[in-house]
């Protein structure tokens, strides 16, 4: 009986093994929780064109927008984890959902399979042309001297946006006052024009602004400076600790076999290499990653805590 049962777990492995290595042998689909054109989706269609080459096979990029991506994730968690449907999650349905919506459809430390993180996009805080501050020290004491005068921007309450400006009101202890608008075009449309004064928001959206005159830059969100425009300063240098990116990852289903997930990720630790690719990536303001699986589901747990730490800071209800 024990040799039977030993003769068994091999032919299982190897029959994994084997699967593994004729993956794939159909397109694979990679859903999208964002319309087309925008900075998640324009991520998804550069991983997905590489992937096609290097599979052999087409990856078809599905945009299933809604929920703020929480509608691609539940789709995702209830697909078949045969490795022919994945994601393209980012941190708002991935680490800042499960922090404010009381019945998300899935866990996402449980119902999905971390494949690689493609990397992490720097946010940008502006400031209208007319506010004095000029750096974020500046600000800062700008807003210390005025108590719940500065007005801040989001594209929405809960949205990356919003959060990245409540860590850093609790963070610098000042009293700025939260004004959401449906959306980023809105509420950079708002600051331009003066109604509101600082925005934080993605760091590719405000750079034609910010060379217009539209907008002042004055720091970049991240841990380090953007390679692209070394001479921006991180909020961190002057606010110690403070770092938030944007980030996207690849994922799967749970109990998708290990040697599709191995397959998926050394492919997109290779991508971000290739020099055609992490351009792309850094024109957007990505920093290029191509992380283990382990690395990625890490980095979440530290994300929900952290968003969460931030939400019951700023009073955010459950939704």
């Amino acid at each position: 009986m024990i040799r039977i049962a030993i003769f068994v777990c091999i032919a299982l492995v190897n029959v994994g093994a084997a699967f593994a290595q004729a993956y794939p042998t159909k397109p694979l689909r990679m859903l999208v929780g964002f319309p087309p054109g925008g900075p998640t989706d324009i991520t998804a269609r550069i991983t997905a064109e590489y992937l096609s080459r290097a599979l052999g096979q087409q990856v078809i990029v599905d945009n299933r927008p809604g929920a703020g991506g929480t509608l691609a994730a539940t789709l995702l968690a209830n697909a078949t984890p045969d490795g022919y449907t994945i994601a393209l999650g980012a941190n708002g349905e991935m680490a800042i959902s499960p922090n404010l919506r009381s019945k998300l459809p899935y866990d996402p430390l449980k119902d999905f399979a971390p494949i690689s993180r493609v990397g992490a996009a720097h946010l940008a805080l502006v400031v209208h042309p007319g506010v004095s501050a000029k750096s974020v020290r500046e600000l800062i004491g700008l807003a210390k001297s005025k108590p719940g005068v500065i007005n801040f921007a989001s594209s929405g309450t809960g949205s990356t946006s919003h959060l990245a400006s409540e860590l850093l009101k609790t963070m610098a202890v000042i009293d700025i006052v939260h004004v959401p608008y449906k959306g980023s075009g809105p509420a950079m449309s708002e600051v331009m024009g003066g109604q509101v004064q600082m925005l934080i928001t993605g760091y590719s959206a405000v750079v034609p602004h910010v060379k217009a005159g539209r907008l002042r830059l004055l720091a970049v969100t991240g841990p380090r400076r953007i390679k692209a425009v070394p001479d921006f300063p991180t909020i961190g240098e002057t606010v110690t600790g403070y770092d938030v990116t944007s980030w996207y990852g690849i994922f799967a289903p749970s109990e998708t076999p290990k040697g599709i997930l191995n397959r998926l990720q050394r492919e997109i630790a290779t991508m971000v290499k290739k020099p055609e690719v992490n351009d792309k990536l850094v024109a957007l303001g990505i920093e290029p990653e191509g992380n283990t699986a382990e690395e990625l589901a890490a980095q979440m747990k530290e994300e929900i805590l952290k968003w969460g730490k931030v939400i019951k800071a700023a009073g955010i209800p459950k939704q």
